[in-house]
């Protein structure tokens, strides 16, 4: 088991490396000059030169490359071009908001799916129809229009949750848990139509099985069955679609949190990608990686305690 920990985490840290080296030399490919950004059109070349200068853009990008990694594997992510604040600070405090979204977001998934799959499975005939009609729909309507409808609807008419704006949980539970519920919601609802679809499939064909006759020919309840051997058996695939989820949950963070005024990574990442703030946003790529790759050791692990042959692969 420790082998198959220690593989899984370097394979982490080589794709952490090979994302966070790609993001820096595209982000100083681009053509554009951030001093001048930085500065104003209205600035003279001195102004300019000297502002490039301090930022360090008149050195040698490898040289540039080789002084953020190094400051980084250290912990140290720079300093923000525009607000001159830790690009770890400020990543920090945007971290706390993006999590309880995507977290929340991602057991509402796990919860709502696994229920769904596995009625959809057991009961077949509309139940099953039902889930497919709703599955297509869910595929088809953007999560960020799920939003707005939610918002207008259980924040502006009927005022049970706010439209905007983030609590935090050390202020006061009740609000915080208020604040994420839509914006959760909203993210869930494609990713849970996604896991539902694979538990329900993994499921029928695991209750097709012949030990699971054995096991209803011998009089154990239908309960035990699901419960204790379908849903053990049929959880591996439908926790790789969820870990896979887990990614497409972070970047559909981006336009909920636009859309219910949080000031999340997502927000964080794309004002910084709209004025060049190159230290930020690789801070914010860093971060993201690290946690993708968090999330996939974890369902590594969780598929080894399921399924040892997964410990060799």
């Amino acid at each position: 088991m420790l082998g198959f920990l220690l593989k899984r985490l370097g394979a982490g840290v080589v794709l952490v490396w090979v994302t966070a080296t790609a993001t820096f030399f595209l982000t100083n490919a681009t053509g554009s000059d951030p001093a001048r950004r930085i500065v104003g059109p209205q600035a003279d070349a001195a102004t300019v030169l000297a502002k490039r200068q301090e930022l360090g853009l008149d050195r040698p990008v490898l040289e540039r490359y080789w002084d953020w990694l190094t400051s980084a594997v250290h912990g140290d992510l720079g300093v923000s071009w525009f607000t001159n604040q830790p690009v770890g600070g400020t990543v920090a405090d945007a971290l706390p908001i993006s999590l309880s979204l995507v977290v929340a977001a991602i057991v509402l998934t796990a919860l709502v799916s696994v229920v769904i799959g596995v009625v959809a499975a057991v009961r077949g005939g509309w139940v099953d129809s039902a889930l497919q009609g709703a599955s297509i729909l869910a595929f088809a309507v953007p999560n960020f229009l799920v939003g707005l409808l939610l918002a207008l609807v259980f924040a502006v008419q009927l005022g049970l949750f706010p439209a905007i704006g983030y609590t935090p949980f050390a202020q006061d539970p009740g609000l915080w848990a208020a604040s994420i519920t839509l914006p959760a919601v909203a993210l869930a609802i494609g990713a849970t139509a996604t896991v539902a679809t694979q538990t329900r499939g993994s499921m029928i064909d695991v209750l097709g099985q012949d030990y699971v006759r054995t096991l209803r020919s011998r009089g154990l309840p239908t309960r035990s069955i699901l419960l204790k051997h379908a849903l053990r058996n049929a959880a591996p695939a439908s926790l790789t679609v969820l870990s896979l989820q887990f990614i497409a949950l972070i970047s559909g963070a981006v336009v909920i949190e636009k859309v219910f005024g949080l000031n999340g990574i997502g927000e964080r990442a794309t004002s910084a990608a709209s004025t060049g703030d190159v230290p930020v946003v690789l801070g914010v790529v860093v971060l993201t990686v690290v946690l993708v790759v968090v999330v996939n050791l974890l369902a590594d692990l969780a598929l080894g305690w399921l399924n040892p042959k997964v410990r060799t692969a």
